[in-house]
């Protein structure tokens, strides 16, 4: 949808200004280079001559929407620029029925194990080899229904916390202990969550628990109460854990132009290990329907790194968002391959969740 900027700016364009302007933006995406008014005006469908083209880039520019990097230089599309190419512009095209079929046989494949992650990491990996950018996924661990839970004593003060999960995926935590707690209290603790948390999420069981917290007291020790307390929190959090995959981030390295890319990119791998950002970014993903696209400075993770993000939700059989997968790479992203193809991912995984993994 068109916000009311939008539409000032699209509507202070002629038609021939828009041309011009999508064209200075298609160049941008395949090279990544300024374009001249003498050349834009060999490829422009109107006859224009150089000085024309000049006036019109000049009207552009006074609207913020593209700016010269050096005197007497072509023109590149600002951040705005992209924003307003991407909104209100962007001919979103179709991937190929080719590429369907792979994305499709692919994931099935991967996730023929009843693995979700499994599937996820080849989404992220299969994403990045078509887009030749870094594929993305995050997802809430606590979405998983789980199937039991074991806890073992590694330390006096610490426990290993075993978690599986009915899809197959098993995680393993330290969790705090209180200090003199009998190893009788770690059997009693799993034994008190088994009889409560199968087929349940861990959101689902720690409400439930919280909920029966007077009659626990009756059923367990201080102590142990405090270890089912600590165990639980633990994965849950405020908001639930989160699990974040990444593939590909080699592919970035591709097609630099400039000592600039390669400053660019020490930077996004910088972003990249700071996992809270990502997915800090993914999860505002998640507010949205269909796919949302990212540019540069809009959001904290590429304030610096002059990177991009197309990403779109996957949902679970009640139709709630349980994840969210994107490709990560230059704002010159080819928009109108990516999104259709991101979009199209989401699907597949949105497909499997419903089907082996469960609602």
């Amino acid at each position: 949808m068109i916000d009311a900027s939008t539409a000032g700016v699209l509507a202070a364009l002629n038609e021939r200004s828009r041309e011009i302007f999508r064209r200075i933006v298609d160049s941008y995406l395949q090279t990544g280079e300024p374009v001249g008014s003498r050349h834009l005006s060999r490829l422009l469908p109107m006859a224009l001559s150089p000085a024309s083209v000049r006036n019109v880039m000049q009207d552009l520019e006074e609207l913020g929407l593209v700016f010269a990097p050096h005197t007497s230089a072509g023109r590149l599309p600002t951040q705005m620029g992209l924003r307003f190419f991407v909104d209100a512009l962007l001919e979103i095209g179709d991937i190929g029925d080719t590429e369907r079929r792979r994305i499709e046989a692919d994931l099935r494949a991967a996730s023929k194990d009843r693995t979700l992650e499994n599937a996820l990491v080849e989404a992220t990996s299969l994403l990045s080899g078509l887009t030749r950018g870094a594929g993305v996924v995050v997802t809430s661990k606590d979405n998983a229904r789980l199937k039991h839970i074991e806890f073992v004593r590694l330390e006096p003060e610490r426990a290993l916390a075993i978690l599986v999960a009915e899809d197959g995926s098993v995680e393993n935590r330290v969790v705090l202990t209180p200090p003199g707690l009998p190893a009788s209290a770690l059997v009693e603790a799993g034994n008190y969550l088994n009889a409560r948390i199968r087929g349940r999420t861990l959101t689902e069981a720690r409400a439930e628990i919280e909920g029966e917290r007077a009659a626990a007291q009756g059923e367990l020790d201080q102590l142990t109460a405090r270890l089912v307390e600590a165990g639980l929190a633990g994965w849950a959090g405020l908001g639930g854990q989160r699990q974040l995959i990444v593939r590909g981030q080699a592919n970035l390295l591709d097609d630099l132009t400039a000592l600039d890319d390669l400053e660019r990119i020490r930077l996004l791998f910088a972003d990249l290990e700071t996992k809270t950002d990502v997915i800090d970014l993914l999860n505002r993903a998640e507010t949205g329907e269909g796919v949302r696209i990212f540019i540069g400075a809009e959001n904290k993770l590429f304030s610096l790194s002059g990177s991009s993000m197309v990403a779109a939700p996957f949902r679970d059989g009640q139709q709630r968002i349980v994840g969210v997968l994107g490709i990560i790479g230059p704002t010159r992203l080819n928009y109108a391959r990516v999104v259709p193809m991101v979009d199209y991912t989401a699907q597949v995984i949105s497909r499997l969740v419903r089907g082996p993994y469960g609602a």
